[in-house]
């Protein structure tokens, strides 16, 4: 067959070494290496062939590759799972190849096989090729190709075919006659009785995506019996897929079969001896409860989440936190209210650090239900217990959703709840929760006002311009920038510009840096009357600065003072005055970098120069 599919041109006269880069412009030589190296003993000549195979194949034509191109690949199939798994992607876009839609099902025959490998990667690809096809296949070619081969895949002898035949079984449903449809929800059935559990829990993982599209009557025939059997199968690893399954299934019932032809089951799912049901039945708790849609089976499964609450593993208690929010849908506000109460005091003092994080992310999410006075009563104490707790992530996600709160309760029951704990956390040792406490700032400092903010946070701004973190000096400079945009340019100028000019004489040269960098920030935000006055004489001052480090900022900074001077004729002058020059005597630095810099900053002040010009 390999003979069948050579290029008409003579073989590369150096075997061992395959040229591809001349293949995409139809070159014969290379094209030949294309097809010499499918043959290769080396893995990596062979991947690259594969990637090449479109070329190959337009240098054939549809019809050559149809009858030569796929059945040498079919018969050569490799050995190697990453050979393989690279064939099996190719194969599901190869359509155009072989001649268009009309001839997808030519595709099969290797996919089929592909579809039996031993790894499960390749079999995964090799399905979803194959539905790819699907989805440009009439209905004729589905019938006479594709349902042989899904019959094939699931009678087969191994159950590496079967556990990839029931991908196939949805994609070909709805293509297919009513005789037709009627052996393959046969054939489906068979798989979900099937004797090997790997094949049970393939038909469980794909049962979901059949439920949508069998008729209603058939959901209540045939899906929801196949649903129980795999609910009730003696592998956790089998019941555990069923949930999935089960959200699909609620959504195609009515409320009155949700109540009598689930209820047990979803009971019974929920409180499943394996930790690993209950935490997938947790993990999609509010999806389930939503979708069963009785009012007095909600109120039955937020006794479950709760009882999953105080669930003895930690994974399980962690995943019905995350659901917390959908969960106070469930049942009237006041009774989420009293029965939330209790389980989530347990939960803020969970032994698992996981399960607290968990908590802290989600539980601003019930101030909505709880209400401005419940959530002051009840749940700013606990927000305040996980603020203070000791593992950082949990403090970081208290710090992250406080506007949700802010939203409900107001900033200034928040403040005088939480203020004196967030103060105390923007000196927190841990680098992450100091910076999440940075970006809140500006917020409580435009609810709190000025008078306050110069009181109770002023002298903590600055402080965190000498922070040992890099991430957090950037972020406080950032930090005052708002705060100027908030309060502000007179605030700044009589508050804020002169205790960060007075680090300008610090011993300590990351002070001095810090000064640079929070000047630059700021000045786009205050007027070129400021610049003048304040910012540029003590740059002037940094110009002879011992630390190349320094020096070089400096120069740095010339670019954006520059633009903050043009906005106004009474400053713009000074950029031939002093900015230039500045940067001309530092154009003369004895440090390279320094130089370097000094002479990038003149460029572009010249470049911005010229551009009105050039723009008229």
């Amino acid at each position: 067959m390999a003979e069948q599919m050579s290029v008409d041109t003579v073989p590369p006269t150096a075997p061992v070494h395959y040229d591809f880069q001349d293949a995409q412009s139809g070159d014969l030589g290379a094209l030949a290496a294309i097809a010499d190296a499918m043959k290769s003993d080396s893995l990596a000549d062979r991947l690259e062939s594969l990637k090449r195979l479109g070329v190959l194949a337009l240098a054939m034509g549809e019809e050559r590759t149809r009858e030569e191109l796929v059945p040498f690949l079919d018969e050569s199939i490799d050995d190697e799972d990453e050979l393989l798994l690279s064939l099996a992607e190719v194969l599901g876009d190869f359509v155009q190849y072989v001649g268009g839609p009309k001839y997808a099902y030519v595709l099969l025959r290797p996919l089929e096989n592909l579809a039996a490998a031993e790894e499960t990667i390749v079999r995964e690809k090799a399905v979803e090729s194959i539905n790819k096809l699907v989805d440009v296949m009439d209905q004729p070619q589905v019938e006479e190709y594709l349902i042989p081969c899904i019959a094939r895949l699931s009678s087969g002898e191994w159950f590496t075919s079967r556990s990839s035949a029931a991908g196939l079984y949805a994609a070909a449903y709805g293509k297919v006659t009513d005789a037709i449809q009627s052996k393959l929800r046969a054939g489906y059935e068979a798989l979900c009785k099937d004797e090997t559990p790997m094949i049970r829990r393939a038909a469980a993982a794909n049962l979901e995506g059949l439920v949508g599209r069998i008729e209603k009557d058939h959901v209540v025939t045939f899906a929801i019996p196949n649903f129980r059997r795999l609910a009730g199968d003696d592998q956790d690893s089998v019941r555990l897929l069923t949930v999935e399954p089960l959200v699909a299934i609620t959504k195609r019932l009515d409320t009155e079969q949700c109540r009598t032809l689930l209820g047990e089951s979803v009971q019974r799912l929920c409180g499943d001896k394996s930790w690993r049901v209950r935490y997938m039945v947790a993990d999609h708790f509010v999806a389930v409860a939503t979708n069963v849609k009785d009012r007095g089976l909600q109120e039955e499964l937020v006794n479950v989440a709760i009882a999953l609450m105080h669930d003895n593993e930690a994974e399980v208690r962690g995943a019905i936190c995350t659901q917390l929010d959908g969960l106070a849908d469930l049942a009237a506000p006041d009774a989420i209210v009293t029965r939330l109460q209790g389980p989530l005091q347990e939960l803020v003092d969970d032994p698992s650090q996981h399960v607290r994080a968990t908590l802290a992310k989600h539980i601003g999410s019930l101030c909505r239900v709880f209400g401005k006075e419940g959530t002051i009563e009840h749940l700013l104490p606990l927000l305040l217990r996980l603020l203070k707790d000791t593992f950082p992530d949990v403090r970081l996600n208290i710090i992250s959703k406080l506007d949700v709160v802010d939203r409900v309760v107001g900033i200034d029951s928040l403040s005088q709840s939480l203020l004196p704990a967030i103060v105390e956390l923007a000196e927190d040792k841990q680098w992450r929760v100091r910076l999440a406490i940075i970006e809140y700032v500006p917020l409580i400092a435009s609810q709190l006002g000025v008078h306050f903010f110069d009181e109770q946070l002023s002298n903590l701004c600055m402080s965190w311009l000498g922070d040992p973190v890099y991430s957090i000096r950037e972020a406080a400079t950032t930090n005052l920038k708002r705060l100027t945009e908030v309060f502000g340019v007179d605030w700044a100028r009589s508050t804020i510009i002169p205790k960060i000019l007075a680090m300008a004489t610090h011993p300590n040269y990351l002070y001095r840096m810090t000064t640079i960098f929070a000047i630059t920030t700021i000045a786009p935000s205050v007027t070129p009357e400021i610049v003048r006055d304040l910012i540029l004489p003590s740059l002037e001052g940094l110009v002879n600065d011992p630390i190349p480090n320094i020096r070089f900022n400096v120069a740095k900074s010339m670019e954006p003072l520059t633009a903050a001077l043009r906005r106004s004729p009474d400053t713009a002058p000074l950029e031939s005055s002093v900015i230039r020059p500045t940067l001309a005597r530092l154009e003369e630095d004895s440090d390279p970098d320094v130089r370097f810099f000094a002479h990038r900053s003149l460029l572009a002040i010249g470049s911005a120069a010229q551009a009105p010009v050039a723009t008229a």
